[in-house]
């Protein structure tokens, strides 16, 4: 696992939060609170899965917006606005990579993972973690650094 990439992919995500000027998001879209919410949420299943296979423990990784919407909508309310949320991902983000770090051998642990990135990833079996990771870098913060600049585009 590349940790200088993941770490390297939060950077340019959360420059773009700072940047800030997000207009609505179309009907149906995440808002930019939201995004940031959901990214810090998942983060936290991120993390908790990391500890599992550090921990030598069995552990299934299941990110799918429907299942943690309503914690995302939750999350929004009580940060309260985007600043309080983009510091809750830069503490979310931070303690995933430092875990990453930590992982060596272990990335190869594999890890029951179901997640789906609309149409182009749905993933529902096991996958050595470090593998996981690695989507979660080149794929699903990528859409969503993609999702904040079209936010500001509209």
């Amino acid at each position: 696992m590349e940790v200088d990439r993941l770490r390297r992919a939060y950077a340019d995500l959360l420059a773009e939060v700072d940047a800030g000027g997000f207009g609505p998001p179309p009907q149906g879209q995440l808002s930019a609170e939201q995004i940031v919410a959901h990214l810090a949420a998942n983060d936290e299943l991120m993390v908790e899965a990391t500890e599992a296979v550090l921990a030598g423990a069995p552990f299934a990784y299941y990110d799918l917006e429907t299942i943690h919407r309503p914690q995302v909508d939750a999350l929004v309310a009580e940060c309260g606005g985007l600043d309080a949320l983009a510091t809750l991902l830069r503490a979310t983000s931070q303690k995933l990579c430092s875990l990453t770090e930590r992982l060596g051998p272990a990335a190869q642990t594999p890890v029951d993972t179901h997640l789906r990135e609309g149409y182009d990833l749905n993933v529902d079996e096991p996958l050595p973690w470090g593998r996981t990771l690695d989507l979660h870098t080149r794929v699903h913060l990528p859409k969503h650094l993609a999702q904040l600049r079209m936010l500001r585009a509209g």
